[in-house]
């Protein structure tokens, strides 16, 4: 009896103790809901949950969307494993378009065989980083944006902008103010969220949730933070597409 006590004891202890560590993870990463606020909606997504259709989602990014070329830990599958708990009854799907290297000039160029492929719901363009490491002029870049954005939404899909990530290690090397203040003005022009990760990662830096100047903590700090970044990117879809407890259940 006392082996069976202390048995059901420890196995107690050990489920609070995952609890406590579950929500623990859970609050490492707080973000202010004026970061996750927008106005511009996301009319596609939320029709097609509405209407209880698959919610096919595109991720066309640089390197910055996965982690040491795995996407298994990055932010695009962790978006998903989000979205598939707050939706538990739409078919969630994300798939990732890489483009390491492309400025947003040369990745406009496929944009429209890639919409006819894919035929995706929702496209998240995260670009500006390599604009940024090659100086391209501001306005051939906003030019190039605004160009990416009527392509993806010509091809019948809502989009939402992400800016560049935020590190300290390179933000005195890289200006990307410039090319982040284009991406929100091509995003108000066309009325669509902006997901504004530097800022978020920005925050995060400055409060010690990550030490994002430190190089010590390799490929595990990048899954922490981008689980976080992919937590956060779910809560701001759902808020765009002003899907309410009658879409989750």
């Amino acid at each position: 009896m006392r082996s069976g006590l202390l048995l059901g004891l420890t196995l107690m202890a050990l489920v609070a103790g995952a609890s406590q560590s579950r929500a623990e993870d859970a609050e490492t990463c707080p973000v202010p809901a004026s970061l996750l606020a927008t106005v511009s909606p996301l009319p596609k997504v939320s029709e097609a949950v509405k209407d209880g259709r698959p919610l096919d989602i595109l991720v066309i990014g640089s390197r910055s969307s996965s982690i040491s070329g795995s996407q298994e830990g990055a932010y695009p599958a962790r978006l998903q494993a989000a979205l598939k708990d707050k939706l538990p009854q739409v078919a969630v799907n994300v798939s990732v378009e890489l483009q390491p290297k492309l400025t947003a000039e040369d990745a406009v160029d496929g944009f429209v065989k890639l919409m006819e492929a894919k035929k995706p719901t929702l496209v998240i363009w995260q670009t500006g980083t390599v604009d940024a490491m090659r100086s391209v002029d501001p306005d051939d870049f906003h030019a190039a944006v605004d160009g990416g954005v009527t392509a993806l939404q010509n091809g019948g899909a809502d989009v939402i902008l992400m800016n560049l990530q935020y590190s300290p290690r390179t933000e005195t090397m890289i200006s990307g103010s410039p090319y982040m203040d284009n991406i929100r003005a091509v995003a108000q022009e066309h009325d669509i969220p902006l997901f504004d990760r530097f800022s978020i990662m920005h925050q995060w830096n400055e409060q010690g949730d990550f030490d994002l100047f430190s190089a010590v903590h390799g490929p595990e700090l990048a899954r922490r933070v981008h689980d976080c970044i992919g937590r956060a990117l779910s809560s701001f879809i759902f808020d765009a597409a002003h899907l309410g407890p009658a879409q989750q259940n």
